[in-house]
């Protein structure tokens, strides 16, 4: 049931068939893992909450920098120098005192995250590096957690959904099997603000369709975003049977 309050709060969902009072009772209970509180990261984090998931876990490790807030939206110049995932955790029960913040403020081991997984319903991958993205899928292919992963890069953007809990799911291991890492990244390469903030927005858009029970249009598949066009491109992910992560090898 949800109380008066949230029956005001959510009263824009609550006019939607899709949503309803069932949907928001889902939100309610859904458990989200968010990894990486940069530019996907703040404004999924902030959309998330203000959307009334219930229950919401920040991973980061770094401090804010000036040149964060650029595009990093839930940061402001005061919080130079302040954790990532402690000043977004005040940030979101600001937002909203109903839902349940919880902040892990170190670069999570592999087994730390298993832990966390089993205690998920659906994650975020808003990091920026292969090997923990590598290592976030492996962990989420053994736990059968689904997946949203987010990317962006000067005026280009990534977005793509495996759903580990349904069979013969690919995973991000079939689409990019080297573990090598990117020589391009934002720190050398540059990131126009509302690109990033638009995968992060659309990586916040699925989880809600997840929990409400709408169906995904991206699921198994890689969108490419042109932030100069505001094209998109999409592509099938095929299951690789010889993948090291999710094959039968």
């Amino acid at each position: 049931m949800l109380s008066d309050n949230e029956l005001l709060r959510y009263s824009r969902h609550l006019l939607l068939e899709e949503v309803s009072e069932a949907g928001q009772h889902q939100l309610k209970q859904a458990k989200v893992l968010i990894i990486g509180m940069g530019g996907l990261g703040s404004p999924a984090a902030l959309y998330l909450a203000a959307a009334g998931i219930g229950h919401l876990v920040l991973n980061d490790f770094d401090d804010i920098e000036v040149s964060n807030l650029q595009r990093q939206i839930t940061y402001q110049n005061s919080d130079i120098g302040e954790s990532k995932v402690e000043v977004t955790k005040e940030r979101l029960q600001q937002l909203n005192p109903d839902i349940k913040v919880r902040s892990i403020n170190k670069q999570m081991p592999e087994q730390q995250l298993k832990m966390e997984l089993t205690m998920a319903d659906l994650v975020l991958d808003c990091t920026d590096n292969m090997a923990t993205r590598q290592m976030i899928n492996k962990a989420c292919v053994e736990a059968k957690v689904p997946l949203i992963v987010g990317a962006a890069i000067r005026l280009e953007g990534q977005l793509m959904f495996f759903d580990h809990s349904q069979i013969d799911t690919p995973c991000y291991h079939c689409l990019f099997p080297s573990s090598e890492e990117q020589t391009l990244n934002c720190s050398n390469s540059g990131i126009i603000g509302p690109v990033v903030g638009t995968i992060g927005t659309l990586q916040a858009l699925e989880a809600i369709k997840y929990f409400v029970g709408l169906p995904s249009g991206i699921k198994n598949k890689l969108k490419l975003f042109d932030g100069k066009t505001l094209d998109w491109q999409t592509f099938a992910i095929n299951k690789d049977p010889q993948c090291s992560v999710c094959g039968q090898a």
